[in-house]
């Protein structure tokens, strides 16, 4: 059931925990969110899950070729890296006592959102 809140935002650091793009040479791929689709409950990751598209080329704007783009992984398969202990994490949730609502690091307990 598709809800509008995500846990990841646009411009955090991710980590894929699973599918083709999980390991490389024997390491979790981390990259950056460029965009979040919350309908769809799928984020888009710089670097990963490249889709190969032909496109032709248009007389002013672009050249024609294959162009390569970061397609959408679903949210179930990343994980968010916390910047202030740099490990993978769980999300939590606190209200400040400006009664604003920030993600918390599960591990460390700093604030996510600064």
């Amino acid at each position: 059931m598709p809800t509008d809140r995500l846990h990841i935002k646009a411009d955090d650091e991710v980590i894929v925990i699973s599918g083709k793009d999980r390991s490389y040479k024997g390491s979790l791929r981390r990259g950056r969110v460029i965009g979040v689709l919350p309908k769809e409950e799928r984020v888009i990751v710089e670097g990963m899950n490249t889709i190969k598209r032909a496109v032709r080329q248009t007389q002013k704007v672009r050249q024609g070729g294959i162009i390569e783009s970061p397609g959408p992984i679903h949210v179930s398969n990343v994980m968010l890296v916390c910047p202030g202990c740099g490990k993978p994490t769980r999300v939590g949730h606190r209200k400040r006592e400006d009664s604003t609502l920030v993600r918390v690091c599960k591990k460390c307990g700093v604030d996510i959102d600064e």
